[in-house]
């Protein structure tokens, strides 16, 4: 800590308004990045306070300080070894006891604690009063209320953090006490544990022991195996005691803790009359109700994102193309000309031209549907058939966004709590047909074969998406978790909060995808310049003509669609010296050509996001299966068809 620059750590459970804070607090001055090592979030701001820069650091929304997932750890491990100056504990007002399970936790590890109750407008509505003193007294440290989507209480939030850094507010937080035979072994444990220098609080260590928590049994076999062979001596005695495991017991207690204390500092009324939330919620999740609500809502969305992405797409394209003249006029229509238009400003084109009409909107309806609290709500129900392919309810997130854009589809898979599942979700999410292949599939097979082929085709996709996934969920070593997702009320949405989102998702998406896009786009320009492009569909004619029944030429526009995947009909068209592909191709080749640009290579963006979050093998072993997964269904659809012919 430098004089005057301090760093506070926002840290609670999911849905509680910590990302609000966290907005309200540093506004643009935000950075969202990665934990070193990991493809958990990392969002970083400053903020600057009467003479005071302080860095705010959003801990990923997690439910315990145990090292079940990632997110868990991450967050011990920052708290632990990078020690914050404070720990901004944020809770649901309405939902104290869940919460304050949380926040014993991080009593436990020490750490200089603020608690802040937030959405105490929800609690007002819901019938519950807490006072506030009284949780001061009780818990030892600074309690403030909040509601974060308006503002208010966020100014005296960080005023008493500061007093707690500059040590001008004496506190005494609470050290959580449990069952006499539970405290009797942490106690034992405690003694062996204070002959070793560690970053954790002995009696945190002894208790983690006892819950069994895998990290920190390493680092004590590393340092002493006497403590670990104690230990589950001493597990054994509780389990003989109390008829259940060792973990499932100190839970248990720590749980009655949580309850003493909201029951203490928390009076609860009964509300008027029932919210319209909780009908709306009621409704939602009906099995009768609430499957045909959201399909007819994602419908809706899905309409309506690709009706005004088609419409501003040709909009921006047909604007930036109309500036070709003009360039020209510049720059020449020699080599310089065509390398800088073809392989640069194109790859631009392409790039805003999907950013802006497809990923904006989606992005954006996405964090609104999360902050009002439908989206847990579509996880629900979405987790029984999501569980068929070992993944749950949660998976169907990145899945939703995959059909606007791929890149942030995989970029979603971050919400999964598994590397295993977030691997199997992103192979997922890569078959599913993006906005730029919806326009080959409506573009080509809809157009020319009828759009009862084109359905069919979205079909036969998500029948392969299915039996792929549970393919590779049997392939893949480990166990599915089941869902675990804080449903939080229904409420208004913070279009503020919505908007940074938005902002900081897209610019993600530029960042990462866009220099893929113009480099791509420029290799292949450079290829086409050369004439390399026809000797190298003759290379690929065995594949194309032979076996997949195609013209040779599609193999070029099959190269093109490694930038993105519209660019595979546009070529098409351009080789073919026809938009009227009835004249050049049978529908048989039409529904092989759009079959097999479904499913091969993810847009060069996509491979970029694989690379970015798995690595290049895991990114280049996908790749590789759904090339050659590709190629054999399109090799047998196009010998099916000629036996039965369309």
């Amino acid at each position: 800590m430098r004089v005057n620059h301090f760093t506070i750590a926002l840290a609670g459970n999911a849905n509680v308004g910590k990302s609000v804070i966290f907005n309200q607090l540093t506004g643009l001055h935000q950075h969202i990045g990665n934990w070193p090592g990991k493809t958990v979030e990392k969002a970083e701001g400053t903020l600057h306070f009467k003479g005071y820069t302080i860095e705010i650091v959003d801990l990923p929304g997690i439910y315990s300080l145990s090292t079940y997932s990632i997110e868990e750890l991450v967050s011990r491990e920052y708290i632990a070894t990078q020690k914050p100056d404070v720990v901004i504990n944020v809770l649901d007002a309405s939902l104290l006891e869940r919460n304050l399970f949380f926040t014993l936790q991080l009593l436990e590890l020490e750490t200089p604690l603020i608690v802040v109750l937030n959405q105490i407008d929800l609690a007002k509505k819901k019938g519950i009063v807490i006072d506030y003193e009284k949780a001061e007294k009780i818990l030892g440290v600074p309690v403030v209320s909040t509601v974060a989507v308006s503002g208010k209480g966020i100014y005296e939030m960080i005023e008493r953090a500061i007093e707690v850094i500059e040590k001008k507010r004496k506190i005494e937080p609470l050290k959580p006490q449990y069952g006499k035979e539970i405290e009797e072994r942490i106690e034992k444990l405690v003694k062996l544990i204070n002959k070793f220098n560690l970053n954790y609080p002995a009696r945190w260590a002894a208790i983690k022991l006892l819950d069994e928590d895998r990290e920190v049994e390493k680092e004590f076999l590393k340092l002493n195996p006497k403590i670990i062979a104690v230990t589950k001596e001493l597990r054994t005695e509780l389990e003989n005691i109390h008829g259940h495991s060792c973990p499932t017991v100190v839970t248990s207690e720590r749980y009655q803790v949580a309850s003493r204390i909201s029951k203490e500092i928390q009076k609860i009324t009964d509300p008027l009359k029932t919210p319209m939330r909780e009908k709306l919620h009621t409704i939602t999740t009906n099995k009768v109700f609430g499957y045909p609500i959201m399909f007819a809502t994602i419908l809706a969305v899905f309409v309506g994102i690709f009706s005004f992405g088609d419409f501003s797409s040709t909009l921006l394209g047909d604007f930036f193309f109309s500036l070709r003249p003009t360039f020209d006029s510049i720059f020449g229509i020699g080599l310089i000309g065509e390398l800088l238009w073809g392989g640069i400003i194109e790859g631009i084109i392409g790039g805003i031209t999907v950013a802006l009409p497809y990923i904006l909107p989606f992005y954006f309806m996405l964090y609104l549907f999360e902050d009002s609290g439908y989206l847990s709500r579509i996880a629900f129900l979405m987790d029984n058939l999501m569980h068929k392919m070992g993944l749950h309810g949660k998976a169907f997130i990145p899945v939703m966004l995959s059909f606007g854009c791929n890149v942030p589809g995989c970029l979603g898979c971050r919400i999964m709590e598994t590397t295993r599942e977030r691997l199997l979700t992103a192979f997922v999410v890569t078959l599913v047909p993006c906005a730029a292949t919806s326009v080959v599939i409506l573009g080509l097979v809809g157009a020319f074969v009828g759009i009862e082929w084109a359905l069919a085709l979205y079909i036969i996709n998500l029948i392969i998406i299915f039996t792929l996934g549970r393919i590779a969920f049997k392939a893949l070593p480990g166990e599915p978790t089941e869902l675990i997702m804080e449903m939080s009320d229904y409420r208004a949405p913070h279009l503020k909060t919505v908007t940074k989102q938005t902002w900081f998702r897209l610019k993600e998406f530029i960042i990462m995808a866009f220099p893929l896009i113009i480099a791509g786009s420029f290799v292949i320009k450079i290829a086409e310049i050369a004439n390399l492009l026809e000797p190298i569909s003759s290379i690929f004619s065995p594949i194309t003509v032979a076996w997949l029944g195609l013209p040779a030429v599609t193999g070029i526009a099959l190269i093109f669609g490694v930038l993105r995947k519209e660019l595979t009909l546009i070529m098409l068209a351009t080789l073919l010296g026809t938009t009227n592909f009835a004249l050049v191709l049978t529908p048989a080749q039409m529904v092989v050509f759009t079959l097999v640009v479904m499913l091969y290579i993810p847009c060069i963006a996509t491979v970029g996001a694989l690379v970015k979050e798995f690595g290049w093998k895991k990114a280049l072993t996908i790749t590789t299966f759904e090339i050659v997964f590709a190629l054999i269904v399109g090799g047998i659809i196009i010998r099916l068809l000629t036996i039965f012919p369309i």
